[in-house]
């Protein structure tokens, strides 16, 4: 019975968001995420159905010998005792690991192969994807350590993966309208300007095409951040030699703000000139009415200067929350797989990386000082591309950011 209502309760924790999330999307929402062939509607349909699925599978899973021998082996478990081997394996302490396995074991469990059940424990299958993930372990040494057939790490993998960016995409979800207020109200704190509600960057991450040991293709990822360098929303997979702004002008982010979608809250009157809600942007991105950017070359004089020091500390939250991206081992150096598992990785990585930020868990969140950051991270800045920009829209930002300027501290 007992194993029954752990069950239960893990099954329930996971489809209550779903069932919030579709209503959300039923009531006419937009969601800012990439576009897919299917839509957002049906994509949680069919989230929801995998999740009904658990229920059955789990229910008789239970009752099988099998599972409960399963349990049995838990104390053979490759997973590791000591709490600094575990944040090495895994990028998160044991209370997260026991959290997260609990949540997502009726999800892990469901799809195993037709006619070939893997008889793992959660625990493992949950151990191999985030061994993989933190460490970037190839398949073989995935094998070794867990007593398991390349195929099974990899289905494993896979699977978590796929589990994270169906059924938990809520993790980064666009923040409410409150939410934005509270975001925007830490940055005001912090550098004394008012409605900003995030920090845009633009990284790439590197793929090894597998034909070619030596050839490599970068992916582009772009990102926005709160103060605390929580993840409010990324779209991945645009080549990596497009530049930040094209990644920006294909992206649903930027459809949903140009059509009143998003950012659409009350704006501050500063001197006459209405500031709407905005974010700050790394380097190669044009200044947008939305979108701040520093002065290129600040006039001695307060204002201006003040400006570019607030939009260095605010940038520093954006930097740290690519630093904690890049400390998953999938994400920090070349691995041969295919772009759209990459996209995957980095999908599943950024929902980890929420969800370990609202546990209090900093295990993954980078410790480098503000300095070091800053030197870092912003050399990935690139030349603004011309060819996208609108002088119109362009003065606009210009008048909007001599607004801000006057409130910087």
């Amino acid at each position: 019975m007992d194993n029954n209502n752990r069950a239960l309760k893990a099954l329930l924790s996971s489809l209550l968001p779903d069932l919030l999330l579709l209503l959300f999307l039923i009531s006419g929402h937009t969601s800012s995420s990439p576009a897919t062939p299917l839509s957002p509607l049906i994509i949680h349909l069919l989230s929801l159905s995998q999740t009904a699925t658990a229920i059955s599978l789990k229910r008789n899973q239970s009752k099988s010998p099998d599972h409960s021998k399963r349990r049995r082996l838990n104390s053979n478990s490759p997973i590791p005792k000591s709490p600094q081997s575990f944040t090495l394996c895994f990028n998160m302490n044991s209370s997260t690991f026991q959290w997260l396995s609990s949540l997502l074991e009726p999800l892990l469990e469901c799809r195993d192969p037709v006619n070939s059940p893997l008889n793992l424990p959660v625990e493992t299958r949950l151990g191999i994807g985030l061994f993989r993930l933190a460490t970037g372990a190839d398949y073989i040494n995935l094998s070794q350590r867990f007593h398991v057939s390349e195929a099974v790490a990899k289905f494993c993998v896979n699977q978590l993966c796929r589990v994270l960016c169906t059924n938990f995409r809520f993790w980064l979800g666009f923040p409410t309208s409150n939410e934005l207020k509270t975001i925007s109200d830490s940055f005001e704190t912090l550098t004394g300007l008012p409605n900003c509600c995030g920090v845009m960057n633009c990284t790439r991450f590197v793929v090894s095409k597998h034909e070619h040991e030596h050839e490599r293709e970068t992916l582009a990822a772009q990102i926005v951040s709160d103060s605390s360098s929580r993840i409010l929303n990324i779209v991945a997979g645009y080549n990596g030699r497009k530049s930040n702004q094209l990644v920006l002008k294909l992206s649903s982010l930027y459809n949903d703000i140009e059509s009143n979608r998003l950012l659409n809250d009350e704006a501050v009157d500063i001197n006459g000139v209405s500031i709407p809600q905005y974010f700050v942007g790394d380097g190669g991105y044009h200044v947008l009415p939305w979108l701040m950017v520093p002065f290129d070359r600040p006039v001695a004089n307060l204002y201006e200067e003040k400006f570019n020091s607030a939009y260095d500390s605010m940038m520093v939250s954006g930097f740290r929350t690519v630093d904690s991206l890049r400390k998953w081992g999938v994400l920090s150096k070349p691995i041969e797989v295919e772009v759209k598992t990459m996209v995957g990785y980095i999908g599943a990585c950024s929902i980890l990386h929420n969800a370990l930020l609202t546990r209090e868990d900093y295990s993954c969140l980078s410790d480098k000082s503000d300095e070091c950051l800053r030197f870092s991270c912003s050399r990935e800045d690139e030349v603004v591309d011309i060819s996208l920009k609108d002088d119109l829209i362009e003065q606009k930002g210009f008048e909007i950011r001599n607004a801000l300027a006057t409130r910087a501290r």
